[in-house]
């Protein structure tokens, strides 16, 4: 099994915290997390039926048959679980790590928390693998391209069940649209939201432009804005919001939309291999994907917020991403394996205009992270490390 980095954070939290949420997409590993941190603990799942009505009829009840705590998964699909957590762990002796529960749906799970749990619980994202846990794994291959078109979802890394990758995220999406979605919106519109997926992956690295979106989907401007909140929340999608120190130029206001896993990009551009991909106009926004996936992924697994913002001024000068961390990082992007000088040209300027001690890093596709007119060029190895 491959280790993963969240682990030492959900330990962290639960040495504090009576209850632990572990969200995340579908097929991200955190149900595998959770029963490897916390072996002693029972499990149960509410994607069963059956259990899933006891817990509804008496959730107090249901709670007493596991006095040591549990885990549950799926704990959305209960929310009259979170007032008895909540009556659980205020009533008895403080208990750090009673109950641990895991979520495909931010957005139920962080509705119910805010209700019934804020200030008792500590919460990790968990995404899929990261670059750095296959490295430590010795998995890693020597193509960039590999993970650029194939993607990180844990399943796909599983050789006992030898999935194709075609299959299993047509499959994946289908399970996304009737499991997550169909209940959000109305029934009629699930083949247009399954075209918004396509839409948004040819628009990933790229401002959210809602009106355009709306043109090539068919449904209005609002619809739209409405269906992303619902990719967000089910970490389909992520937004960097525009970096806010506008040194003194006026800077765009709308935000970059990224898809979370590259894999899941190639496929829904209809990328049949990663030889097509390199020929590919996208080939460049799907790099950018991934690297802003692992610096989420760096993020989140510790148990951080992601802290990632992105310049661009009116004129059209541009840095990637900003990252507002121990030290402020520009980050540019490139799909080169080259470290050429002039791709550091734009965090380089960016820096000579904040003059203060932010870095330079260029995040690129070679294999030797190196230092370049003190800016330091990344290895895609090297990527949220």
């Amino acid at each position: 099994m491959i280790r993963r980095k969240a682990y030492d954070a959900v330990l962290r939290l639960s040495g504090q915290f009576p209850v632990v949420a572990v969200t995340g997409p579908r097929q991200s590993g955190k149900t595998t997390l959770a029963k490897a941190a916390f072996p002693q603990k029972r499990y149960v799942s509410l994607d069963d039926k059956n259990m899933r009505e006891i817990a509804k009829s008496n959730p107090g009840d249901f709670l007493k048959a596991f006095p040591d705590g549990a885990i549950i998964d799926e704990a959305q699909k209960v929310p009259e679980l979170f007032d008895a957590i909540k009556l659980d762990v205020d009533s008895g002796e403080y208990s750090p790590g009673k109950y641990i529960l895991t979520g495909s749906s931010q957005f139920r799970l962080k509705e119910n928390i805010t209700d019934s749990l804020a200030g008792r619980i500590g919460m990790i994202k968990l995404l899929p693998f990261s670059i750095q846990e296959l490295k430590n794994e010795g998995l890693l291959s020597d193509d960039p391209y590999d993970y650029a078109w194939g993607g990180f979802y844990p399943p796909l890394y599983d050789k006992s069940k030898r999935f194709l990758r075609d299959d299993w995220f047509e499959n994946y999406i289908d399970s996304y649209l009737d499991l997550d979605v169909r209940d959000q919106i109305n029934p009629s519109n699930v083949n247009a939201f399954r075209k918004l997926l396509q839409v948004c992956a040819a628009r990933s690295g790229q401002l959210a432009n809602y009106d355009d979106i709306s043109r090539n989907v068919g449904v209005s401007a609002v619809t739209v804005r409405s269906w992303l909140s619902i990719l967000e929340a089910s970490y389909i999608v992520h937004f960097l919001e525009p970096d806010s120190n506008n040194l003194g130029k006026s800077v765009v206001k709308t935000p970059k939309l990224y898809f979370v896993d590259p894999g899941l990009t190639s496929y829904l551009l209809r990328l049949d291999s990663k030889e097509e991909l390199l020929l590919d106009a996208h080939k460049g926004a799907v790099v950018e994907t991934m690297a802003i996936s692992e610096l989420l992924k760096s993020r989140f697994n510790d148990g951080k917020k992601a802290n990632l913002t992105f310049f661009r001024d009116k004129n059209g000068f541009e840095v990637d991403t900003i990252a507002d961390w121990k030290h402020t990082f520009a980050i540019e992007v490139k799909s080169n394996s080259d470290a050429e000088i002039k791709a550091s040209s734009n965090v380089r300027k960016y820096i000579e205009l904040r003059s203060d001690d932010s870095k330079g890093k260029v995040y690129y596709l070679g294999d030797l992270t190196c230092m370049v007119n003190d800016v330091q060029y990344v290895s895609w190895k090297d990527w949220g490390n």
